[in-house]
């Protein structure tokens, strides 16, 4: 059962929460602390603890969640090898004019977490799905980056084939736009070592570690100096944002160009811009961006 005392609790009843609605035949996206436990908004308490069950990537770690905060709602297994067969069964109780919430382990479902599939599928049925907005890895490593930019390309979890990798990282470096990554413990030495290749080296890096728990950390450091940062043994999960390039702002004179051009002819276009790079002056990844184009 859930605890009467959440309808009684005067922090619930001064959000306003008691008084809105919750429409049936609706699924709840429901996002949930990245790690600090007390993250959670006090909508997410009161959708938590009356919709009719809840859609969990694991339904453990969800259970200690609710226990601690006196939830007794239904939980169903939602993850990455069952979404489909889940969606289904959603869909099928939502229709029948029940109320369900879909929430991932931490953070928001269905950013770089299960979740896509259940609200793609809900969507399709043309059932409605209402958001329940709070934490989030990206939005909590992009707000304390300061970045320099109005503009950031988010590219989740890396591809683990490494030409998809390269190829991927190769582009989001020329594009010069800030972009973030996230990346789990046993890789990201080998992904800072692969931006360390892509980047210019003066690009400023910024490190996001175990955002919002007690070891978090928050690192600044240039993309040449980035596989040092991380150091051999790294720990914990990770968010890299890679800030814009100041390359915009340099023009490439007609000589550079024609340069940049003839050695395109003979070489990949990475090594050109390198090459050029080292001759000119101009940033490499504006010089490749300019290849990109052409």
């Amino acid at each position: 059962m859930n605890r009467p005392v959440l309808e009684a609790d005067p922090l619930i009843i001064a959000s306003g929460a008691t008084l809105q609605d919750l429409p049936a035949q609706a699924l709840y996206v429901v996002a949930t602390p990245i790690g600090n436990v007390a993250d959670i908004t006090l909508r997410a308490l009161w959708v938590l603890s009356k919709v009719d069950a809840i859609a969990a990537e694991d339904t453990r770690t969800t259970g200690a969640l609710l226990r601690r905060y006196g939830i007794g709602t239904a939980l169903l297994a939602a993850h990455e090898h069952n979404e489909r067969a889940a969606a289904a069964g959603i869909i099928e109780r939502l229709r029948a004019g029940g109320r369900i919430a879909l929430v991932t382990d931490a953070g928001t479902p269905a950013i770089s977490d299960p979740g896509a599939r259940v609200v793609r599928a809900v969507l399709e049925a043309g059932l409605r799905v209402v958001p329940v907005p709070g934490a989030s890895s990206l939005t909590t490593a992009a707000s304390a980056a300061g970045l320099n930019s109005s503009l950031l390309t988010f590219a989740g979890f890396l591809p683990t084939g490494s030409r998809d990798r390269a190829r991927l990282l190769r582009e989001l470096a020329a594009r010069g736009e800030a972009f973030a990554l996230f990346e789990a413990p046993h890789r990201v030495a080998a992904t800072a070592v692969e931006l360390a290749a892509v980047l210019d080296g003066e690009r400023r890096v910024v490190i996001a570690r175990e955002l919002t728990k007690k070891f978090e950390t928050l690192q600044v450091c240039r993309a040449g100096g980035l596989p040092g940062a991380i150091g051999a043994e790294p720990r914990g999960e990770y968010a890299l944002l890679i800030d814009a390039t100041d390359a915009a702002a340099v023009d490439i004179d007609a000589g550079t160009r024609r340069w940049l051009q003839a050695l395109a002819e003979v070489l990949p276009a990475s090594r050109a811009a390198t090459l050029a790079a080292k001759v000119s002056g101009v940033p490499r990844e504006q010089l490749y961006a300019l290849l990109a184009k052409e």
